[in-house]
């Protein structure tokens, strides 16, 4: 069991209460290589009466065809799905129209009424999900402040996209205790939980054995290596390959580790997606 829940994220489920009865939809920013480890259960209870926008971020890093069914399975009934890349200029623009679909009955209520009516959007999502990075993208400028780790975002932000869309930023939100540990490894592979709390060695073991779960020759093509049956083995290989050796010819792991986590979250392993829609939990 994983239990990082710092001061910050208490602090963000006090403001999401206080928000929360402001915005007309919630924008649910799910990172999409990993979108049903994203799901938190401390939003989906305070945001069910809400109309949703899943944004299945990161879609660049992702296996497209597991995209597109995530994409598929949250567009229903009060919810619509869309995937982006939020680092690729424009690529939000859809949000918008989306958040004006879902709440078109009550914009024509009010322009019925001859008022001018401002969509609210809260965004939601875990830590290093890219919220802030979306956020910057919707309003076309660096709005927020963005980082490639956990906890950048720490207070209230609205933010403006145009004159008739205002989003408020909230800080990255995990839940208390993370009980399911294929859920804590995959937040932990995606950086979604910061790195200084986790054992690097022991993450890169389990990451070695999801991947090779998913395909054996994506650590094959990447690092030049032979199969292997455990993850220690493997990082031995990976470390022999790159030149990382210890006095006396000894392969460093660790620094095998760090590579390979860093190859995985920057892509550099392919388009990989760790969920897919029918996955068995």
């Amino acid at each position: 069991m994983i239990n990082w829940f710092p001061g910050h994220m208490t602090k963000s489920l006090r403001m999401i209460d206080e928000e929360i009865k402001l915005v007309d939809v919630i924008v649910y920013v799910l990172d999409s290589r990993a979108a049903r480890s994203c799901l938190t259960p401390e939003f989906d209870k305070r945001i069910s009466n809400k109309k949703i926008i899943y944004v299945l971020n990161k879609a660049d890093l992702s296996d497209e065809k597991a995209t597109k069914e995530w994409v598929k399975f949250f567009e229903k009934g009060n919810s619509a799905a869309l995937s982006v890349n939020s680092t690729a200029s424009k690529s939000t623009k859809d949000i918008f129209e989306k958040a004006k679909a879902l709440c078109k009955e009550r914009l024509d209520n009010f322009k019925n009424k001859g008022v001018k009516r401002q969509l609210r959007a809260m965004i939601l999502g875990v830590p290093n999900s890219g919220k802030s990075t979306l956020t910057n993208n919707l309003a076309g400028s660096a709005k927020t402040t963005v980082g490639n780790r956990p906890g950048v975002t720490r207070g209230k932000q609205w933010v403006k996209v145009n004159d008739y869309f205002e989003v408020l930023d909230t800080p990255g939100t995990l839940y208390p205790k993370i009980e399911n540990i294929k859920t804590a490894h995959k937040l932990a592979f995606i950086g979604s939980i910061k790195d200084e709390i986790l054992d690097r060695v022991d993450l890169a073991f389990h990451l070695v054995n999801e991947l090779n779960l998913i395909d054996k020759n994506i650590l094959k093509n990447r690092y030049n290596i032979d199969d292997s049956p455990n993850g220690e083995e493997t990082l031995n290989l990976i470390a022999k390959s790159r030149g990382y050796m210890l006095k006396g010819s000894m392969p460093d792991i660790t620094r095998a580790s760090h590579a390979l986590i860093d190859d995985f979250r920057k892509g550099r392993l392919g388009r990989i997606s760790l969920e897919r829609v029918g996955d068995g939990e």
